[in-house]
C-alpha cells in the first residue's frame, strides 16, 4: 500500500470527538506502514466543485457510454481531479460524525462528485460492475445517541448508506468503528471514546 486517503468530514478539528479516535488509528498505522503516504482531505476546508447543469449533462454523456468532449470535458476537469486523487489511494479512512442520522452534507457532496460512471462503476451486459476492487476502507464515526438497540437501529442510515454506495462501486471490505453515545454525559463520552480508541489500535495493527 503506497497511499492512505484520509477523508475528514467534520469541521471541528481538534474539538472533534471523531478525530480523537482517527488520530489513534493513524498513529499505529504509520508505525506499521512508515513508507505509506497519508493524504489528508478535509472536506469542510476543500472547495468542492459544484454539480452544475453542464457537469450533470456530462454525467449523462458518460452514462451513454461516450467520452466527454468540448465544453463538457472542460467542465469536468475539477471532478476528474478529485476522482483521480481518490483512485490513487490503496486504502481509505473516513472520519465522519453522524448528523441527523446520516453523514455530514460535505461528505455527501464529495461522494456525489466521485461516484461517476466509467471511473468508479460501469454498466455491462450482466449489470453494474464496481471498479473499486481489492481496496479497504475504515470508517470512524461518533454519534450523540446509541444506535445499537432494536428501537434505535432503524435511525442509523449512516452506516447502511456508506456500505451501499461504496459497495456499489466495488469496495466491500469496510470496517466501522462507531463511538456511541457521545451526548449522554461526560463520563460516558470519555469511556466510549477510550473503547473506540482501543478498537482503532487493534484494527490498525492488521489494516
Amino acid at each position: 500500500m503506497k497511499k492512505l486517503l484520509h477523508i475528514i468530514a467534520t469541521p471541528r478539528d481538534e474539538e472533534s470527538r471523531t478525530l480523537k479516535i482517527s488520530q489513534v488509528f493513524l498513529e499505529v498505522f504509520k508505525n506499521k506502514h512508515p513508507d505509506c503516504v497519508i493524504d489528508e482531505l478535509s472536506l469542510f476546508k476543500e472547495e468542492l466543485p459544484v454539480l452544475s447543469i453542464k457537469r450533470v449533462d456530462g454525467k449523462y454523456i458518460l452514462l451513454d457510454g461516450r467520452d466527454l468532449f468540448g465544453k463538457y470535458k472542460e467542465a469536468w476537469q475539477e471532478i476528474i481531479a478529485h476522482i483521480e486523487r481518490f483512485l490513487s489511494a490503496g486504502a481509505y479512512l473516513i472520519s465522519a460524525p453522524m448528523w441527523n442520522f446520516n453523514i455530514p452534507y460535505a461528505l455527501k457532496h464529495y461522494i456525489d462528485i466521485i461516484v461517476q460512471p466509467k471511473y468508479l462503476f460501469r454498466y455491462t451486459d450482466k449489470g453494474v460492475e464496481g471498479l473499486l476492487k481489492d481496496k479497504k476502507m475504515i470508517v470512524i464515526t461518533s454519534r450523540g445517541g446509541d444506535y445499537t438497540g432494536e428501537q434505535m437501529r432503524m435511525y442509523d442510515t449512516q452506516e447502511p448508506y456508506l456500505r451501499a454506495i461504496f459497495g456499489f462501486a466495488g469496495l466491500t471490505d469496510i470496517t466501522f468503528i462507531n463511538a456511541q453515545p457521545m451526548d449522554m454525559g461526560k463520563d460516558t463520552q470519555k469511556q466510549k471514546i477510550e473503547q473506540a480508541q482501543i478498537q482503532a489500535k487493534k484494527i490498525a495493527e492488521s489494516f
